[in-house]
């Protein structure tokens, strides 16, 4: 997928004129003034709105290239000064210039901000993250065979949107959370000592406390929504990763949100990878003269399995391509895999065994000594 998202963003990046410094912000749906928070929502909701692998309108890869664009250039200080003052043509200069100097930016730099990394040292490698979070996502065996869109509401922590001005210089900070300062233990003698001390948000900068910038602290609760794709024929334990949106700390990237497939029992099929299985219980006529039985399939498609042999009890049928989707590019169903118990009357009257001889004829001979 990221390798489409790339092809596609290049493409675009190279062929299509740049826009006015007006419609980047239009694209984005932010206003001029807009904050790098405000922008960075707004990217994800619309990137999100024309993602290839959600939306499969025409123009839609071209719309989010476009998007993933407009939002390089204004989460980046020079380039978003240039378009802001020059324009196209400003902007279109800066980058050549920057190209043949070997700078920096790109695709790294804009996907870094959420999760994605094309290689190399990008920004989630040199900063420490948050904790990540998983979720179980409890889904039926049917969502699973055909697929499914689930939409959600996560509740986050953010940071305040003035929380730069909250810090002040502290070189005893190392990282966040962690302090270190210099203890005389003898005349002449000092010893090192690493403490713990969440004021400490990043090397050199420390939280001030009551800070009127931010007076309900360094974060603030956040309702975003997201949209889970289950794909067809994922297994339980996979998980659908929303990366860079789990909680926002000072000095640190935001980790990512896993929601883990959990799946749930069914009635009367049972998966094992991409096979499915039933157990059938029969009666004893219909082991020794054969059956037709109608299946209903997961998805309310309806099939006809016919017997003619005799049916042993724990005999097991193999239905091809009567199974899960399969994953991983293989294309295709498993099988389903039925195992016959044959239901054995309990009681017999006499003139009933009576007519099995006559029709099976024989019966069991005592051995001779």
């Amino acid at each position: 997928m990221i390798s489409l998202i790339a092809t596609i963003f290049t493409f675009l990046y190279l062929t299509t004129p740049c826009l006015s410094a007006e419609d980047f912000y239009k694209l984005l749906g932010v206003s001029r003034s807009a904050s790098q928070k405000e922008i960075k929502k707004a990217y994800r909701a619309k990137s999100l709105e024309y993602h290839p692998d959600k939306n499969k309108e025409e123009g839609a890869a071209e719309k989010f290239a476009e998007i993933a664009y407009a939002y390089e250039v204004l989460t980046d200080e020079s380039k978003k000064e240039v378009y802001d003052r020059h324009g196209e043509e400003g902007l279109k200069q800066h980058e050549q210039h920057a190209g043949r100097g070997g700078g920096g930016g790109g695709f790294d730099d804009i996907f870094s901000h959420f999760g994605f990394n094309f290689g190399g040292q990008g920004r989630r490698q040199r900063e420490r993250s948050t904790p990540n979070v998983d979720i179980p996502l409890r889904v039926t065996l049917e969502q699973l065979y055909l697929g499914d869109v689930i939409e959600v509401e996560y509740i986050r922590q953010t940071l305040c949107v003035n929380w730069e001005e909250c810090m002040k210089n502290n070189q005893e900070c190392q990282g966040p959370g962690v302090k270190v300062r210099m203890q005389q233990i003898a005349p002449g003698f000092v010893q090192q000592v690493q403490q713990r001390d969440d004021r400490c948000v990043a090397p050199g900068k420390m939280w001030t406390n009551n800070c009127r910038s931010c007076p309900k602290g360094q974060t603030q609760p956040e309702k975003i929504d997201l949209t889970i794709d289950v794909q067809k024929g994922m297994y339980p334990g996979e998980a659908v990763t929303f990366e860079g949106v789990a909680d926002e700390k000072p000095g640190m990237t935001a980790g990512d949100v896993n929601f883990v497939i959990v799946q749930l029992g069914h009635t009367y099929y049972h998966r094992d990878g991409d096979h499915l299985y039933v157990t059938m219980e029969i009666p004893l006529v219909d082991a020794l003269t054969g059956f037709s039985h109608e299946f209903t399939h997961l998805d309310g498609h309806k099939f006809k399995i016919d017997v003619n042999d005799v049916t042993e009890c724990d005999h097991v049928m193999r239905v091809s391509g009567k199974g899960m989707p399969r994953r991983g590019g293989r294309g295709g169903f498993g099988d389903l895999y039925i195992t016959f118990d044959v239901d054995f009357p309990d009681t017999l009257t006499d003139s009933q065994k009576k007519e099995i001889r006559k029709v099976l004829g024989g019966g069991s001979k005592k051995d001779e000594l």
